[in-house]
């Protein structure tokens, strides 16, 4: 609904696109790394989980994105930073709206450690991962002088300043003052919502027809690709059963709508990377489940 919401806004014709960046960049800045704060300054708190989880999930966005980055150029003829878009979309799941959720009712309470290292890790792993791959493509490589030029570019990005300034903050025992929480617990609440809007908003400024090729591809990805090789690699590092439900249906995720937010703060795919955020939801109320009943999941 709050898609649909800035989508009619959109193509109601009284919304300047001027509006729809300031809301966007305001997401990026300043809602999303608040709402990332809060969730990694509780990152000291969560019970032990195998660590496997996250060699077999990110090891299979790592292989995906290398994949999405050679499909991305040798199809289209994408530059650089375009590559890393279109590769962060073939990997960037829909975690915390959908993700959390899904494995509650399909595994329970029991599976929810492994999916909130996930959700934990996603952002800062994938978000770090596509900003130096753009850095890398700005500057064409990366010595000593690029290197460092990178890193400060990538530590200086909100999103992943918010990730390592809520983990440091997180271990260091503190507490915010009561009126700072409940600041910043009002801005995180705020980041899902308008980021769910400026996406509709977003939507509404682009032809969904436009790039629809890039969009099949980035959601084949996804859906395919995607937890294929998180479950070969669940398989190669022996992850438990139930482990590897997890590890397999975060991946069969649709793309996240944050990846949008990344297309437009590069501005680069922002059509086709729309439009497979809608693509790879649709498609993926047939996949998830599909995936689910391979696996066995049961369903409490």
């Amino acid at each position: 609904m709050l898609i649909a919401l800035g989508f009619a806004i959109a193509r109601s014709g009284r919304w300047p696109a001027a509006s729809t960046d300031a809301l966007t960049r305001f997401v990026f800045a300043i809602a999303v790394p608040a709402l990332l704060f809060r969730l990694m300054s509780d990152f000291s708190r969560l019970p032990p989980i195998d660590a496997r989880v996250l060699v077999a999930y990110f090891g299979a966005c790592l292989v995906v994105f290398v994949a999405g980055r050679v499909v991305s150029r040798a199809l289209f003829r994408h530059d650089g930073v375009a590559q890393s878009v279109f590769a962060l979309g073939g990997v960037f799941s829909n975690t915390v709206l959908l993700g959390l959720p899904l494995v509650q009712v399909t595994l329970g309470a029991p599976a929810m450690p492994a999916v909130s290292l996930i959700v934990v890790f996603n952002a800062l792993i994938l978000w770090t991962l596509v900003s130096v791959s753009v850095e890398w493509a700005r500057h064409g490589s990366l010595g000593w002088r690029q290197f460092a030029l990178t890193a400060r570019n990538v530590l200086l990005n909100p999103v992943v300043a918010s990730i390592l300034a809520g983990t440091a903050f997180g271990f260091s025992g503190l507490a915010l003052p009561g009126f700072a929480e409940r600041a910043l617990g009002l801005l995180a609440q705020a980041a899902v919502p308008l980021s769910l809007v400026a996406l509709g908003l977003g939507l509404g400024e682009v032809a969904l027809g436009a790039g629809w090729r890039e969009s099949a591809a980035i959601a084949a990805l996804k859906l395919a690709a995607l937890p294929t090789a998180a479950w070969a690699l669940a398989l190669a590092v022996g992850l438990p059963r139930d482990e590897t439900i997890v590890v397999v249906v975060m991946a069969a995720l649709p793309t996240g709508a944050n990846v949008y937010l990344m297309a437009r703060h590069f501005r680069a795919l922002e059509g086709p990377v729309a439009a497979s955020l809608v693509v790879s939801t649709a498609l993926a109320a047939v996949t998830t489940p599909f995936a689910l009943a391979l696996l066995g999941a049961p369903v409490r």
